[in-house]
């Protein structure tokens, strides 16, 4: 029996879905004998693993959109792509493409429909591929896997998805995500010249991040906290340039910052200085910046939208994504508590611990013994 993984993201992209890819298939493989066979498209941005040295190995080397192209069209055709994973018992996309194949059953992941809710995000092109492809997808795969209940709901309701074809399998943070020393946290204020009050976010520079109106509870929350500066980890993505003019016009250059990628060593660390993690999106899939934080003992204020409240149960303090006025008042609420923010971050590691990367590895095999049933 051979299955196959699609790990492309994770060779191509240090972001969510590539930390999601990388973090699943480093489990399934302590989990599977024989271990699975991976399979990706090569681009120029290509990683190389250490880790799968020595696991099996199928790939092609295609750009990234004439790949996604190609796929869709094969599956508009009822093309077969079987030659490019010989021997396949069954296949499991870790992102939206969804490889035809014919002979070979398929579990599909899929992260959010985003692009359903808030088409305004998007750029022309990525909206019109998704919108074509994604019922596609989602109706030929054999089993889907969804990163939370939200995604699960939106299936439901979006494309009409049977309930049954649908298995919620969460993420978890990885175990580096743990209460940092304080000489590495010490160390990590030095290399990135960290300001002594600042709020935390990490995640790509995107609309649906809404971090123009993070930027305008700042510079409210500035008035009666001066010192009080936010700190954004993450590349930019699209659409970002409102954000920047936000900036610009509130007159905050001085005290937002950009480090930009941050390893993942010295993440935990970067979270354990933070006075508050802020997880601003009006929506996320899967939101797994709230269970790192949690995991590395600092308090999280949040969106109460979507997947967020199942992650952090009633350990974070959520607020309205739409209404700077609340957002202002739930941070400066926790900001001004000491005794609160000491108890919300004692309570963050055990909340998160009850994800695990383990876990989802054993759910995810049991739709794969599901299907091939």
């Amino acid at each position: 029996m051979t299955i196959y993984i699609d790990v492309s993201a994770a060779i191509n992209s240090r972001a969510g879905l590539g930390r999601y890819t990388r973090s699943l298939t480093q489990a399934l493989i302590r989990q599977m004998d024989p271990p699975p066979t991976l399979f990706y498209n090569r681009t120029a941005q290509a990683q190389r693993f250490p880790e799968w040295a020595g696991i099996p190995q199928h790939s092609i080397r295609l750009g990234y959109k004439p790949w996604r192209m190609a796929v869709l069209l094969g599956q508009m055709m009822r093309l077969s792509f079987k030659p490019l994973t010989p021997g396949a018992t069954l296949f499991h996309a870790t992102e939206h493409l969804l490889l035809p194949l014919h002979g070979a059953p398929t579990v599909l992941t899929v992260h959010d429909l985003i692009f359903k809710l808030f088409p305004q995000h998007h750029k022309r092109l990525n909206y019109w591929y998704l919108n074509v492809a994604m019922p596609l997808y989602v109706r030929r795969a054999d089993a889907i896997i969804a990163v939370s209940q939200a995604t699960k709901n939106d299936l439901i309701r979006y494309y009409g998805t049977p309930d049954h074809k649908i298995t919620v399998v969460h993420e978890a943070a990885a175990p580096h995500f743990h209460i940092s020393s304080p000489e590495d946290v010490a160390r990590v204020r030095a290399k990135y010249n960290l300001p002594e009050r600042f709020l935390l976010s990490v995640g790509t520079i995107e609309p649906r991040k809404n971090l123009s109106r993070l930027a305008e509870s700042l510079a409210r929350l500035r008035r009666d906290d001066p010192r009080l500066h936010l700190v954004v980890v993450g590349a930019k993505g699209w659409l970002y340039e409102e954000f920047f003019s936000r900036i610009q016009e509130l007159h905050l250059q001085d005290v937002i910052h950009f480090p930009g990628y941050v390893p993942d060593e010295d993440l935990p660390a970067f979270f354990r200085a933070a006075m508050l993690y802020v997880m601003a999106s009006v929506y996320e899939g899967a939101g797994l910046p709230v269970l790192e934080a949690m995991a590395c003992g600092v308090p999280v204020v949040s969106s109460r939208e979507s997947s967020m409240p199942e992650l952090g149960a009633d350990i974070p303090h959520y607020f309205n994504p739409h209404d700077v006025d609340h957002m202002t008042n739930v941070i400066g609420g926790v900001l001004a508590d000491e005794r609160l923010r000491a108890e919300m971050a004692a309570a963050g590691p055990e909340r998160a611990a009850r994800f695990s990367w383990e876990r989802a590895a054993r759910e995810t095999l049991a739709v794969y013994r599901s299907v091939l049933r």
